[in-house]
């Protein structure tokens, strides 16, 4: 009698009790048909700028393939440190105070696994980046969503943050930009929200990814304000704003002993980002600011076309402040998020994402990605309002 464990059971238990992505799940759907236009991936149809593509070519010409220090290297780090004062007005050391990353995924990872103990509570806003959950249990953490919602942006507010937090709370994780919304903080939301974390003492994780796709004002940084530079980690990268996905780079900024523990795990797992990469984000950092200012121009001008269309067909939608996406209310159509997104797929071959993908708040909500082409988003929008005209039909 053979009574050795089964593979599913030699899966830690924490692991094997996670549920897979909302997103990766539909996405296989997706991947299953033909002539799809895809609303639903959060990636820049952009090709990188040319000017970074060329730097990271020469680099690799000059032989520039060896490991890196797991720092990252010393120019990009003071590339980094160079960008951020421009950008928040806040100064790191790029000796003790910058970590180059494999993307801001891990950046986050590195950050949770080195500040939480098991049981500490992590709060995080929902709808949210769908790794967040995750990423707090994998750090042996306990993930507190703090609900957000259109009557007040999808922007977190001090008073939910209230309610939620309790006496094993140490750390809040923020997205704002964020991702699904497209809500970004106001000035005075985020002198509360640092208000509220210096008085309760927490440590804030601050993913300011989509900081440079701003629309209507310009984007106010956590690390900013008072007293914040030394409670925040501030997280960015490389992917969004200058359309790097591939390179995969990111890095964090905060106090040289948060750096320091981050780091720690960093050389045991990764080592260090891909030199290339490296290479090609200092001349971003450096010189592309005239590249973003192009791409940002262009998803301003995508977000306003399918924010129009979205209201005329009668799909309340908040317009986004920021990021590329935008949650139009499907709720009304009579259908779930999950039963609109599929239907839409199986019948105008239009990929959206369902919001419960994002929590469970996300219900009633379909997030649509503007960072297709115009083209792909004029198809898609009149794919779609031939379906709720044939839903109506139907009914």
């Amino acid at each position: 009698m053979n009574d050795s464990r089964s593979p599913r059971d030699r899966v830690g238990r924490v692991v094997r009790d996670l549920p897979r992505s909302g997103i990766r799940d539909f996405f296989e759907l997706v991947a299953a048909r033909d002539n799809v236009i895809s609303l639903g991936v959060g990636e820049p149809d952009f090709a990188t700028p040319w000017r970074v593509r060329e730097a990271t070519i020469f680099a690799l010409e000059h032989g520039a393939t060896s490991y890196s220090s797991n720092l990252g290297l010393p120019q990009l780090r003071r590339a980094i440190s160079s960008y951020v004062k421009r950008r928040t007005g806040v100064e790191y050391d790029p000796k003790t105070e910058i970590l180059v990353t494999v993307g801001v995924s891990e950046a986050l990872d590195l950050a949770m696994r080195a500040l939480l103990e098991p049981g500490d509570e992590a709060l995080y806003h929902e709808p949210s980046y769908v790794s967040y959950n995750p990423v707090i249990r994998l750090a042996g953490g306990t993930p507190v969503a703090v609900e957000t919602g259109s009557e007040h942006g999808f922007r977190v507010t001090r008073a939910r943050l209230e309610e939620c937090t309790g006496e094993r709370t140490r750390l809040l994780l923020l997205n704002y930009p964020n991702n699904p919304t497209g809500a970004a903080l106001e000035p005075a939301d985020v002198a509360e929200i640092a208000a509220f974390a210096r008085e309760r003492d927490l440590l804030v994780l601050s993913d300011e990814i989509y900081g440079e796709l701003t629309y209507d004002r310009d984007h106010c940084s956590l690390i900013s304000q008072p007293g914040m530079k030394e409670r925040t980690v501030y997280l960015h990268g490389m992917s969004k704003a200058w359309s790097m996905t591939g390179y995969r780079l990111g890095f964090a900024c905060a106090p040289a002993e948060l750096i320091e523990a981050m780091m720690k795990i960093h050389q045991y797992t990764m080592l260090c980002a891909p030199t290339p990469s490296q290479k090609g984000a200092i001349e971003a950092l450096e010189n592309g600011d005239e590249d973003v200012e192009s791409m940002r121009a262009e998803y301003r001008r995508r977000r306003n076309v399918m924010h129009s269309r979205f209201e005329a067909m009668g799909l309340p939608c908040m317009r986004p402040d920021g990021a590329f996406y935008m949650m139009p209310w499907i709720g009304d159509t009579g259908m779930t998020s999950k039963e609109f997104a599929v239907r839409l797929l199986e019948e105008k071959d239009v990929a959206v994402v369902p919001g419960t993908a994002f929590g469970e708040c996300g219900e009633g909500y379909v997030r649509c990605c503007f960072a297709a082409s115009m083209d792909h988003i004029r198809a898609a929008l009149e794919r779609i309002e031939a379906f709720l005209a044939s839903e109506k039909v139907s009914q």
